[in-house]
């Protein structure tokens, strides 16, 4: 039987960017408020969708929504996984998720701020600090991609990291 709602897609050029020596970045200043940067170890799945569902809403991100439960704790719990969460006074306001399970490399997988912390000049900061997180480990190469329905300033942050483009391609999202 065809199904009666039909697959809508966005397109989308995604940008793959790698870096491959920890970088000599100037660390940020502190902010100026109440702030702190937790390893979430073995994370619930609810509060990892939580995080996901609500940074990556405005962007489209949807493949961790695909998941059922099971395999997103498989996934999410491995010990190669390292996800960090940003905390602004007591309040998530940031994750971080650095994929170790690659030889020599490491993959920024997702990084993003809640809505409401967008603007205040944290989006540096954290960013900082999980590269300094990620080049903690024995690792040869940083890799991140982003693409053109991520937020407009993903891109130049990643480049203001140091983190070079080596490739671009067109692809498309199919929406849920």
């Amino acid at each position: 039987m065809a199904s009666s709602r039909s697959k809508r897609f966005l397109p989308m050029t995604v940008t793959f960017l790698e870096m491959k020596a920890k970088p000599a970045a100037v660390p940020p200043p502190h902010p100026s408020t109440k702030i702190a940067l937790l390893r979430a170890e073995k994370p619930p799945v609810h509060f990892y969708r939580y995080l996901y569902n609500t940074i990556g809403e405005p962007y489209y991100w949807v493949d961790r929504r695909r998941l059922d439960d099971s395999a997103l704790a498989s996934l999410i719990q491995n010990p190669a996984i390292e996800i960090y969460v940003l905390y602004v006074d007591g309040n998530p306001a940031g994750m971080a998720e650095l994929d170790f399970r690659g030889p020599h490399a490491g993959l920024l997988a997702y990084f993003g701020l809640m809505p409401e912390f967008i603007g205040k000049r944290l989006g540096y900061y954290f960013l900082y600090h999980t590269v300094q997180n990620a080049w903690s480990r024995a690792i040869s190469t940083l890799l991140v991609n982003t693409c053109t329905l991520d937020h407009p300033r993903a891109l130049p942050l990643y480049q203001r990291m140091g983190f070079v483009p080596y490739s671009r391609e067109e692809r498309s999202v199919e929406l849920l």
